[in-house]
C-alpha cells in the first residue's frame, strides 16, 4: 500500500481535482505509513500554500491530523506561520485548528508559538502574541496546568528581552491571566518582572520620549499589582529621586497627553502601597517641596488694601490633589516631618500657602454644588457638566486632606478616593460630596461657571493615559534597553520566507 500512498502524495502535484482529493487522503491514512511522515507533511504544506483558496482551506483544516507525537511541535509552527492568512475563514480555520492541538499538548503547541514569536516574521510574531492574548484565557483548566502555565512564564521572560511598548502590554495581560500568578507571590513575581523592563537602575533621561513612555507604560501595568502585600516602594522611589525633580522637563511621544500629569496620578495611585523607603525623610522633602511649587502665597496687597497689581496665582486643583495625597501617604511613615523635620519658618510658610488655598477652594466648591444643585440623571451627563462633578470631586479631596495637615500636630488620618477612580455605591442624585459622585474619565478641558476676579482656579486634567493607549506607534523592538533606536530599540534582522 505503500505505493499507492505515495501516488497520493504525487496528487499534490496534478490538477485541482487531485489536489482537492490529495488534501483529505494524506491525513486520512497518514497514521499507517511513518517511514513517509516528512514526505506526506511537506506535501500537505504545499496544498496550505496552493493558489486555490478552496484547496487551501480544505488542507489547514486537515493538519491537526498530523500532530502526533514528535511531529506535534512542528505542525503547530506551521500553524503559527499561517497566522499571517489575510483570508479571514483560513485565518478561522487556523485559530480552530491550533486549539485543537492545544488540547492534545499545550507545552508542544506553545513550543511552536513560542519558536515564531522570538523568530519569525513581524506579521507572525505579531499575530501570535496577540492569539495567545486572547485565545489562552479560553482553554479549560485541564489544558492549563500548572506545568504549562510555569512554561507560559519561562518563554515570555525569553521574548520580554526584546520587545516593544505594544507587544510589553500584551504579555502583562498573558501573564497577569494566569492562574498561578493570581497569588501574592505570583504578583510579585509579576511586579519584579515589571521593574526588570522599566530598568529602574537606569539613569532617568526627561528628554527623552521613549525613556518617559517606557516608565509610564511599565508603571501603568504595575499600579493593578500593587496591595498592601505587594509594595510599590521600588517605583514610588524612582519617582521621587529621578522623575519628580525632571517634572517640568519630560517630555512625551503622544500628542494632547499632560504629561506631567500622568506622573503624579501614577505616583498618587503607587503611594497608597509603598512600604518602608530607606530614604523616607529625603523622599518626602523632594515631594514637599514640588507640592509647594503648586501652593502658591497669596497675592501682596497694598496699603489700601487692594491688590498690587499683580494677578491673582493660578491654582492647579489636578496636580495638587494628586501632590497632596502622595504627601499625605508618605506622611503618615514620618508624622512629624511637617513639626521637626522643619523649620518655624518653612512651616509658617507652609500654613499660609494651605490657607490660601483652602480660600480659593472654598469658594469654587460653593459655585459648583450651586451649578450641580437639584442636577440628577440625564442633566449630569452633558459634557459641562461631567466637568463639574469631576471638580467637585477633586476640590473637595484637596479640602479633606488641607484639614488633615492644619491640626496640630498634622494628623494623617483621613481616607479619601481619587477623583479619577471609581467610587463603590455612588449615588448620581448627590454631588454635594466627592464620595457620592459618579464620573467618567478627567475632563479634557475647563468650561466652568464664573470665577471670583475671573479667576482661573479649576485646571482639570487634560487627558487620561489609558485612552491615549491606542494612540502609540512602535516602529521597531527592543528591550527597553538603551542605544537600541526608536520605539525602546530594534530588533535584528531574521529569516524570511518559509521555514517549516
Amino acid at each position: 500500500h505503500k505505493d499507492a500512498y505515495q501516488a497520493i502524495l504525487d496528487g499534490v502535484k496534478g490538477g485541482a481535482k487531485e489536489k482537492r482529493l490529495a488534501a483529505q487522503f494524506i491525513p486520512k491514512f497518514f497514521k499507517h505509513f511513518p517511514e513517509l511522515a516528512d514526505s506526506a507533511i511537506n506535501a500537505q504544506l504545499d496544498l496550505c500554500e496552493d493558489e486555490d483558496v478552496s484547496i487551501r482551506r480544505q488542507a489547514i483544516k486537515e493538519l491537526p491530523q498530523f500532530a502526533t507525537g514528535d511531529n506535534l511541535p512542528r505542525v503547530a509552527d506551521i500553524l503559527t506561520q499561517l497566522l499571517q492568512s489575510d483570508d479571514s475563514a483560513e485565518f478561522n480555520l487556523v485559530n480552530n485548528a491550533l486549539l485543537s492541538i492545544f488540547k492534545m499538548d499545550a507545552k508542544g503547541t506553545l513550543g511552536g508559538l513560542f519558536s515564531q514569536i522570538l523568530q519569525g516574521e513581524d506579521i507572525v510574531r505579531e499575530r501570535a502574541i496577540k492569539f495567545l492574548s486572547t485565545k489562552l484565557k479560553t482553554l479549560p483548566e485541564e489544558v492549563m496546568t500548572k506545568e504549562v502555565e510555569e512554561f507560559i512564564l519561562t518563554e515570555s521572560k525569553k521574548v520580554l528581552e526584546d520587545v516593544t511598548g505594544e507587544e510589553f502590554v500584551l504579555f502583562m495581560k498573558i501573564l497577569s491571566g494566569l492562574k498561578s500568578l493570581q497569588t501574592v507571590s505570583g504578583r510579585q513575581q509579576l511586579v519584579e518582572l515589571v521593574a526588570e523592563q522599566a530598568d529602574l537602575e537606569q539613569t532617568f533621561n526627561p528628554s527623552d520620549p521613549d525613556c518617559v513612555d517606557r516608565l509610564l507604560q511599565c508603571t501603568r501595568q504595575a499600579v493593578p499589582l500593587f496591595s498592601k502585600n505587594v509594595h510599590s516602594t521600588k517605583f514610588v522611589t524612582y519617582f521621587c529621586e529621578h522623575v519628580l525633580p525632571n517634572l517640568s522637563s519630560l517630555t512625551t511621544p503622544v500628542e494632547g497627553l499632560d504629561i506631567q500629569l500622568e506622573v503624579l496620578k501614577l505616583l498618587a495611585e503607587m503611594s497608597s502601597f509603598c512600604g518602608d523607603m530607606e530614604k523616607l525623610e529625603s523622599n518626602l522633602k523632594k515631594l514637599f517641596d514640588k507640592l509647594l511649587e503648586y501652593m502658591p502665597l497669596p497675592p501682596e496687597e497694598a496699603e489700601n488694601g487692594e491688590n498690587a497689581g499683580n494677578e491673582e496665582p493660578k491654582l492647579q486643583f489636578s496636580y495638587v490633589e494628586c501632590l497632596l495625597y502622595s504627601f499625605h501617604q508618605l506622611g503618615r511613615k514620618l508624622p512629624d516631618f511637617l513639626t521637626a523635620k522643619l523649620n518655624a519658618e518653612k512651616l509658617k510658610d507652609f500654613k499660609i500657602r494651605l490657607q490660601y488655598f483652602a480660600r480659593g477652594l472654598q469658594v469654587y466648591i460653593r459655585q459648583l454644588r450651586l451649578a450641580l444643585q437639584g442636577k440628577t440623571g440625564e442633566a449630569l451627563k452633558t459634557e459641562e457638566n461631567k466637568i463639574k462633578v469631576v471638580a467637585l470631586k477633586i476640590t473637595n479631596n484637596i479640602n479633606v486632606l488641607i484639614k488633615d495637615l492644619f491640626h496640630i500636630p498634622p494628623s494623617y488620618k483621613s481616607t479619601v478616593t481619587l477623583s479619577w477612580k471609581p467610587v463603590q455605591k455612588a449615588d448620581a442624585s448627590q454631588k454635594r460630596a466627592s464620595e457620592d459622585t459618579t464620573s467618567s474619565s478627567p475632563p479634557k478641558k475647563a468650561s466652568a461657571g464664573p470665577k471670583r476676579d475671573a479667576r482661573q482656579i479649576y485646571n482639570p486634567p487634560s487627558g487620561k493615559y489609558s485612552s491615549n493607549l491606542g494612540s502609540f506607534s512602535y516602529e521597531q523592538r527592543g528591550g527597553f534597553r538603551g542605544g537600541r533606536g526608536r520605539g525602546w530599540g530594534g530588533r535584528g534582522n531574521r529569516s524570511r520566507g518559509r521555514i517549516y
